[in-house]
């Protein structure tokens, strides 16, 4: 059997077509996404989840990634799943009461570990490490916990421990900071000119305190102390100087979506400029035939220290831990309330 390659894809629709099974089964993905238009009823997602599986070889440790935040970015929604709360509500409870809002993270993490490890998606793109700085872009906004690094890194860190223990994993983003963004890095490319001193003492430190972690999402952001030309995602400079050596991140490094405007040139281009910079995946989300092939054929196999990498985290799910999900939903919904 062929090895897994550098990449994760998402795929168009509800079901797999015949084309998709056929490119999964060739080139082999080492992970896949779901996105809003994949969601239906839940025994549709789990046969969907099983199917995009079976394509590499059925093996239940594969990872099927989904961004189940709260508030505006919930893939899997109601009537399904509640309308969970964004992160700035987790936040505000957090500054009422420090006991409360760690919980509440935790909680929250915990209620989407069992509300999709039932649909098959075992890594959820959580927690949003992001230090929002006044009037950032909504593409950030209400998703970042608060503005301030030590209330960020303590809610990160209760929220990456919450899907741990419903036997899912997290992955942080968007390291090494996105919270100073002030245009749409989907549409745009944001530049920040932050000194450098104050990026350590603010955007990176809860990826420093979270750096154990076994998996991270780039950003899509020029830092112009480090690197002028190229957003972290492409800048060797930024993978090489502040995510492996001042932030200490030894685990998996995905890019952000590599269909996003803020980067330059086709998606062949692109993905190789990731492979370049020293990230471990690509990250293609929208399920287009045509670009998932130009990744695929520009991105190599799994080897050396990213393979290191994929395979800590494949060995790495936990166990859940057998909680009541009706007294957890209980404590969060009074926690909320009270808020």
């Amino acid at each position: 059997m062929s090895e897994s390659k550098s990449f994760i894809s998402g795929c168009k629709g509800l079901v797999l077509t015949d084309d998709e099974k056929a490119f999964f089964r060739d080139e082999r993905p080492w992970g896949f996404i779901l996105f809003g238009r994949n969601i239906g009823e839940p025994s549709q997602v789990a046969d969907l989840t099983a199917a995009l599986r079976d394509t590499v070889g059925g093996d239940p440790t594969v990872p099927v990634l989904i961004d189940q935040e709260g508030g505006r970015v919930q893939r899997v929604k109601p009537p399904h799943v509640p309308q969970y709360p964004n992160a700035a509500a987790l936040g505000a409870i957090y500054r009422h009461d420090e006991a409360n809002g760690l919980r509440a993270a935790w909680l929250i993490s915990r209620l989407f570990a069992f509300d999709l490890s039932r649909l098959g998606v075992n890594v959820d793109c959580l927690p949003v490490l992001d230090v929002a700085v006044p009037g950032v872009h909504d593409v950030i906004g209400n998703r970042a916990y608060g503005q301030e690094p030590q209330i960020v890194s303590a809610m990160g860190k209760a929220a990456a421990d919450g899907l741990r223990a419903g036997g899912l994993l997290p992955v942080m983003k968007h390291m090494p900071g996105h919270g100073r963004t002030m245009v749409d890095s989907h549409h745009d490319l944001p530049v920040v000119h932050a000194p450098l001193d104050a990026l350590q003492a603010i955007d990176f430190l809860p990826f420093r305190h979270m750096r154990d972690e076994l998996m991270a999402m780039s950003a899509h952001i020029v830092f112009t102390e480090l690197d002028a030309d190229n957003p972290a995602t492409t800048s060797a400079k930024v993978v090489r100087e502040v995510i492996r050596g001042h932030i200490g991140f030894d685990g998996l490094l995905m890019s952000d979506d590599v269909s996003m405007n803020a980067l330059r040139g086709d998606i062949a281009t692109r993905a190789r400029a990731i492979v370049g910079a020293g990230l471990d995946l690509v990250l293609h989300c929208h399920g287009i035939m045509e670009e998932m092939i130009a990744v695929a054929e520009n991105v190599p196999p799994l080897a050396g220290e990213s393979r290191r990498r994929a395979d800590a985290v494949t060995s790495g799910f936990p166990t859940a831990d057998g909680a009541d999900e009706q007294a957890l939903r209980e404590e969060f919904n009074a926690l909320v309330a009270v808020a």
